[in-house]
């Protein structure tokens, strides 16, 4: 579904990824991990067309590089940044409803997302920059998933969140694994990752040092040490 192959992004002069290759198929969750800084956020931006880059980025054998932001989206790309970028003056539901893409029904409704987030059905008329960190995160998850994404890409969910929430993002996450929609997650946790993904990538200075199943990366002290632990 989703395939790039010797990814070079920028920014200005910087050199960020250098030759980044991963491949995300249809109804399979894959997680992109590694420390801080490394690139992960950057490759997520230079496949949404956010970010300078050359090489290849396929998604449902259309070629990505050419496109805007928009033009990605519409093809059924789905994104959740990690700063999560709602729109603080309108409510809860009109960012939802900003969410759809077209005229079309999709599978996600209204109804659906307060029943995954009950927080959000609470908080429907109340304007989006009051919501604390946690429910601002639903937000974005929600939105992204009314627009009817065949694959989303999800920056680092559960960052900076109380336990509580976490677990609730990690059920959610679980429910889009078992409706067959397509994920590459970028996260730092673990345990959320490993538990959740068919196939891990670890990321080190721009470029893939791992490539495997959870089990392999459990099996690999090496890899773990030097480039996830802290």
């Amino acid at each position: 579904m989703l395939r790039v192959a010797n990814l070079q992004a920028y920014y200005g002069k910087s050199h960020v990824l250098h030759g980044v290759d991963l491949t995300v198929e249809r109804g399979e969750i894959v997680s992109l991990l590694g420390r801080n800084g490394v690139g992960r956020s950057t490759t997520a931006k230079a496949i949404m067309g956010l970010v300078d880059c050359t090489g290849s980025v396929e998604f449902n054998g259309h070629d990505l590089t050419s496109k805007k932001a928009y033009q990605i989206a519409h093809l059924g790309l789905g994104y959740v940044p990690e700063n999560r970028d709602i729109f603080p003056t309108l409510t809860v539901e009109e960012n939802l409803r900003l969410g759809i893409k077209g005229r079309r029904a999709g599978r996600w409704t209204f109804d659906e997302m307060y029943r995954l987030f009950p927080r959000l059905r609470e908080r429907s008329r109340t304007e989006a920059g009051v919501l604390s960190g946690g429910e601002q995160q639903m937000l974005t998850l929600a939105r992204t998933m009314m627009g009817d994404p065949e694959l989303v890409i999800i920056d680092e969910p559960t960052e900076g969140l109380a336990p509580l929430i976490v677990k609730m993002v990690a059920e959610f996450l679980q429910h889009l694994k078992e409706r067959g929609i397509s994920v590459l997650l970028i996260e730092q946790k673990l345990t959320i990752a490993l538990q959740i993904s068919q196939r891990v990538y670890v990321m080190g200075h721009g470029h893939m040092v791992f490539e495997g199943t959870p089990d392999d990366l459990k099996a690999n002290k090496l890899i773990r040490q030097e480039w996830l632990e802290v």
